[in-house]
Order: C-alpha cells, then sequence, then structure tokens
C-alpha cells in the first residue's frame, strides 16, 4: 500500500511518499481503507521531534485522527459489518501506524459510525478534540446545568467542541478569543459571552462577568496556566490539557481547587479505557446528528499528497477551523 512517512524529525517538508507492507487483521480489530484524517498539535509535535517519546518508530507513518471504510473485520468484532464508514483516533502514536497511508488497522473498540449528516473528511476532524473535551467536562468536571464555564481558546480545535459541549449540558458558556472575527465563530458555537483576552485581563474580565467570584470551571486547552488560576472561583476546578510548567502552584492551593489534567491518549498509549473512548464518539455522533454539535471546519480541503502544506497551515496558528485531509493516491 503506498503511505506518507518521515525517516527523520524535523520541518514538514519531511514527508515522504513510499510503499508499505498492507496491515494483517487481527483479533479485535478492523481494517480501513482509509478516507479522511486531520491535523492535530500532536501531529505535528510528532513530526518535529518534540514529543518523539510518544510517535511512532522511524520511519513512521503519522496522524491519529482517522474516517474510513471497514474492508475486513478481525475475530471477536461485534457492531461492525464489511463497507460501514466509520471514525476514531486510532494510531499515530508509540506502536500503533497512523492514518496517512491507503490502510489502516484500528482496535475496534476506538472507532464509532461516522455520523450519517456529514461526510467523511468532516467526521474525521473530530476525534480527538471531541473526545479530549468530553473527557474533561463530562467524566472529569462532571458539568452540571447552571454552573459557569470559561474556555480559553473557545474557537480553537478541543476548544470550540468544549463550547458546544458545554452549552448542551445547560451551563453558562464564556470563551476566550483572540480576535473579532474568532468572537463571531465562539458566539455562533453558543458561547454565551466572549472575552477578547488581548484587550481585557483576567481580573477585568472576572470582575466584570462574575462579579469578582471567577467562573466555577476553566477548561484550559491553550496553556494559560496563571491565568486560569486567576479565573476559577474558590473551590472551583480547573482542567487543563496541557502539561505545567514550573510555573508556582500555590494559587491553586489557596484556592482549594480541584484541577483535571486530560490526556486522551492514554487509552492508545495503555491499551487501557478503549471501549469508552468508542462510547464517547457514538455519543458525540448523536449530537451532530441532532444538529447540537458541529465540527468547525478550515475552508480549504487538503489532499494527502499535500500533507507538508496543511501541516505548514496548521503550525501557522493563523487559521480558523481543523484541517481536513482528504485520502488521494
Amino acid at each position: 500500500m503506498k503511505a506518507y512517512v518521515i525517516r527523520t524529525y524535523g520541518g514538514p517538508g519531511n514527508f515522504e511518499l513510499t510503499d508499505l507492507p498492507r496491515p494483517q487483521i487481527r483479533p479485535g480489530h478492523v481494517l480501513l481503507q482509509v478516507k479522511a484524517s486531520s491535523v492535530n498539535p500532536l501531529d505535528y509535535k510528532i513530526r518535529r521531534g518534540d514529543a518523539a517519546s510518544i510517535g511512532p518508530a522511524l520511519p513512521a507513518v503519522l496522524h491519529g485522527d482517522v474516517a474510513g471504510t471497514v474492508v475486513e473485520i478481525g475475530e471477536g468484532v461485534e457492531g461492525f459489518q464489511l463497507g460501514d464508514v466509520v471514525y476514531g483516533c486510532a494510531g499515530g502514536v508509540k506502536g500503533i501506524p497512523g492514518s496517512l497511508a491507503e490502510m489502516m488497522l484500528a482496535d475496534a473498540r476506538l472507532m464509532a459510525p461516522v455520523p450519517k449528516n456529514l461526510p467523511p473528511e468532516e467526521a474525521a476532524v473530530l476525534p480527538l478534540v471531541s473526545i479530549t473535551a468530553w473527557q474533561a467536562l463530562m467524566d472529569r468536571v462532571r458539568l452540571q446545568p447552571g454552573q459557569t464555564v470559561l474556555v480559553m481558546g473557545g474557537t480553537g480545535g478541543v476548544g470550540h467542541i468544549g463550547v458546544q459541549l458545554a452549552k448542551w449540558k445547560g451551563a453558562r458558556v464564556f470563551a476566550t478569543c483572540g480576535n473579532t472575527e474568532k468572537m463571531k465563530l465562539a458566539r455562533s458555537l453558543g458561547a454565551d459571552e466572549v472575552i477578547l483576552y488581548k484587550e481585557e485581563g483576567v481580573a477585568d474580565y472576572v470582575k466584570r462577568l462574575t462579579g469578582g467570584e471567577g467562573f466555577d470551571v476553566v477548561f484550559d486547552t491553550v496553556g494559560l496556566w496563571e491565568e486560569a488560576i486567576g479565573a476559577v472561583r474558590i473551590n472551583g476546578q480547573i482542567a487543563t490539557t496541557l502539561a505545567l510548567g514550573p510555573g508556582e502552584l500555590s494559587g491553586a492551593f489557596m484556592k482549594n481547587l480541584s484541577i483535571h489534567f486530560i490526556l486522551m491518549l492514554v487509552p492508545l498509549l495503555q491499551g487501557l479505557g478503549r471501549e469508552h473512548q468508542g462510547y464517547i464518539l457514538r455519543q458525540i455522533g448523536g449530537l451532530v446528528e441532532a444538529e447540537q454539535l458541529k465540527p468547525l471546519v478550515h475552508s480549504r480541503r487538503y489532499l494527502f499528497s499535500e500533507i507538508s502544506q496543511a501541516h505548514r497551515e496548521a503550525e501557522s496558528g493563523s487559521i480558523a477551523g481543523k484541517i481536513c485531509l482528504v485520502a488521494s493516491w
């Protein structure tokens, strides 16, 4: 089969088209004919070598998100049939090749049917970010109706799903954004109030929006740890998708906070809890079909043959919406 690989870590030009053996079916797995993938920060961090410790061995097939057609079914797999179009985050990490290939072997527990009202290339942008947001707000924070939630990075990959999930759950949703265009997007996704973080400091918007008390929950998707502590109320909760640096934690201690670290890769890396990721994607699919959640997709669709350009644009940080990658051979 054809695949795009990297043989060394480095820039986006390192991708190379090559031939690899077709994966052999295994118990508990499905073999997919890949239709689409997407670009996540994890993908270009592994490509650069920043996250090499959790990446597949070189020469590496990258990218975890996938949408594809089931062409073979392994022993013990239930709930899938040949020809089903499914989606999930199923590889591109240590020990598991990714989706930048004609075929991908995927643990069936990680997969779910593509929502009926989405084309595969749009469904392919959802798995990693949707699982992350669900784990943060539903599994760990256990968000309740009426709570106030601040999503830091409200139009980012994880953030735009977080805004929609919080709204669906009945929370009062606040979001930070970098410009007026993204402000409009955040409002269209359901944010009740949008904060231009470049124009208003944390203390100012906490006073304006919460009377100085702070938000019940802060969902930090961008790594602004000190700002998150400043924005959350006493006895509140922070969920963060990034590891903490050497910053001071005394502020969190003095507010008696609950802190949740969200690493959705644990089931992939450790083999634990994979069924739950399939469950989450089924719930996400139901919300998409009910028109209560939608992916924010970049206007341009990239072909797999344009993988280098797609990585460059994703790394630029200037785009709104996630990048779709459509299989082309």
